[in-house]
This record gives C-alpha cells, structure tokens and sequence, in this order.
C-alpha cells in the first residue's frame, strides 16, 4: 500500500510574484517539512499558462497573467524545487484530469492508501485537484493539510475547506 502527497501550485507567481500572499509566503517552510518527512510517494503540479493567456476564458475572468510556462513565476519555488524528485504534472487548469488518470495508474501497480494535498491555491487548485482525486478514486482516503495550504484569502481558505469537509475529504491541521 502507497501513499501519496500531491504538492499543489507551490510556484513563485502565487507566493511571492504576481498572484502573492503574505500567507503563500508564510506555509512555504511547512510546505518543505511536509515533503522531506513524508513517508511516500511526491507529486508536484505546475500551473502552466502560454503567453496567449490572457485570451483564453481564465485569463479574462482573472486578468492576471501568471505562471507562464518557462518565467520565474512558472518555477516551483527555490526553497521546494530541489525536493521535486519524483513527478511534476503540468495542468492548463485548475484541475488537472491527468493527475487523475496519473492517480488510476499508480493504484493499478500498487494500492493507494492515502492521498494528501498541500499547496496554493486552497480555494481554486487544491479543492478542485482534492475533488478530482477523490472522483478518480472513490474508495482512498483523501485529505487537505490545512496549516500547509492558503488560499487567495483567508476567508476563501476556510470556506474550501469547509466545502471539501462536506465532500468527505479530510481536513487536517486546522
């Protein structure tokens, strides 16, 4: 049996470039702490955009262009990258329906028992990437480590993580 940590989005654009928080900034070191004492398997995603942007549907609803494939604020942060060991999944959207075909195949080869999430942003790619892989696999516990995530506020933190409570993933660490 496996387990799985999936480090959502933890690039420069949403620590500490364009889309930044003073509490993006603040998980960075529990972030790490995570990833180095975690007894399993390490996904990374990237957000990644094109230099088209700005015309695609996100790109007008949030006219912030961010994360552009191959910028520093597409970069997984100084502090995180030299721990990205294992696989990166790079998702045009907030969730990523690869990682959860991803997630399929590794359950096939070995039993996943658990899947934790950490990472930015709480209420946009951690929830809908907890929810995509609760979809793909039903039956594995999934669960949010809430003092490793943030949100695009705080009051958008907490209320995705009550939102992912009621779809019986796990919070922990509140």
């Amino acid at each position: 049996m496996q387990d799985i940590l999936i480090v959502v989005d933890m690039q420069n654009d949403f620590i500490d470039g364009a889309l930044g928080t003073p509490e993006a900034v603040a998980i960075v070191p529990k972030v790490a702490d995570k990833i180095k004492n975690f007894k399993g398997s390490v996904i990374f995603t990237r957000d990644t955009h094109q230099e088209s942007y700005m015309e695609t549907q996100e790109g007008r609803n949030l006219p912030v262009p961010h994360c552009i494939r191959g910028s520093r604020g597409w970069e997984v942060c100084p502090q995180l990258e030299p721990l990205r060991t294992g696989l990166t999944v790079d998702k045009p959207a907030f969730g990523s329906a690869e990682l959860g075909r991803l997630l399929t195949e590794l359950d096939g080869k070995e039993a996943i028992g658990s899947i934790t999430l950490v990472g930015l942003c709480t209420d946009i790619c951690v929830i809908s990437n907890a929810m995509i892989a609760k979809a793909f696999l039903p039956e594995v516990s999934v669960s949010v480590d809430a003092a490793c995530c943030a949100g695009v506020t705080p009051e958008s933190h907490k209320n995705a993580l009550n939102a992912m409570k009621m779809c019986q993933i796990q919070i922990i660490n509140e």
